[in-house]
């Protein structure tokens, strides 16, 4: 029995468990399910297959009258044309996504076997099925990528975007926060109007509107890789929202000035020892109240 006759059936409720397990094992039977589901509030694109098929049949009444028997085989027809159109839609234009929550970090691969790894609180979105012809990755929060040679792609964040070309290297775009860092390779950034290029221990980074580009230590990968998180030069607030992302808690502020630059790191390992990294060398105490941490000056 071929596809069609078996979508037929299934549609008429007529499967025999043989043929159902059949049914079950087509490659687009999830789709078929979903669709079927959704069916009433799916829309193809350029082509209304209710429609089409509610003119054809008023034209057809409007000759003939014509037994309710003889419509059935058209329906479902029809109904095979709108869920295979439908299935062929869905899972051409679905994209892939996958997100980590506090506290949590996920590594997973491409379609051409690059490599991601993504921080705490943040997600990355592509599209599977059209990867060879579309190779676009939409990220929100942060991620180191390993890319294959000859593999190349775009990396598209609120803030700009990154192409590459055979490269490692690591975007990290928070609020008014935007940093590339090129570990291996080469890198180019588009920002606003301007383009910058990145060679193996050259970063960029925009902090509230303002940019500059540096040259990094000699580091193979980004410590958030081995649970640190590493900062230079930045203002507290920043170092204060990345903590609260790897432990899933909330900083009570209003007594210090979070706009101090900080330069140091934290593990992701032990709570007290990070907050003793973070305080230490800026002179501030802390009380810790459930999920809440307040901060204050010694």
């Amino acid at each position: 029995m071929n596809k069609e006759e078996l979508i037929l059936k299934w549609l008429d409720n007529d499967l025999s468990p043989k043929e159902l397990e059949a049914f079950e094992a087509l490659e687009d039977y999830e789709s078929l399910i979903k669709l079927a589901k959704y069916s009433k509030g799916f829309k193809a694109p350029e082509f209304n297959t209710e429609a089409v098929l509610e003119s054809t049949l008023h034209g057809i009444n409007a000759k003939k009258p014509v037994s309710k028997k003889w419509f059935q085989p058209i329906l479902k027809v029809a109904a095979i044309l709108a869920i295979c159109l439908g299935s062929y839609y869905y899972t051409t234009t679905l994209d892939s996504s996958f997100t980590t929550d506090y506290a949590e970090k996920s590594t997973f691969a491409l379609p051409d076997h690059s490599s991601v790894y993504l921080n705490a609180l943040s997600e990355i979105t592509f599209n599977k099925k059209n990867w060879n012809t579309n190779r676009t990755i939409t990220l929100d929060g942060e991620a180191f990528f390993k890319v294959e040679k000859g593999s190349t792609f775009h990396v598209k964040t609120d803030a700009g975007t990154v192409t590459v070309l055979g490269t490692q290297f690591n975007v990290k775009q928070r609020k008014d926060y935007f940093e590339v860092v090129c570990y291996e390779g080469t890198v180019e950034i588009n920002y606003n109007t301007g383009k910058s290029i990145l060679k193996a221990g050259d970063s960029f980074l925009v902090l509230n509107g303002n940019m500059t580009t540096a040259t990094t230590t000699n580091v193979k990968q980004p410590e958030w890789l081995n649970h640190i998180s590493a900062f230079s030069s930045v203002p507290l607030s920043e170092v204060l929202a990345e903590f609260e992302r790897q432990y899933n808690v909330k900083f009570e502020t209003s007594n210090i000035e979070t706009s101090t630059l900080f330069t140091g790191k934290f593990t992701h390992k032990n709570i007290d020892i990070a907050l003793k990294s973070i305080t230490e060398p800026l002179q501030l105490s802390y009380t810790k109240n459930n999920k809440t941490i307040i901060l204050s000056r010694e």
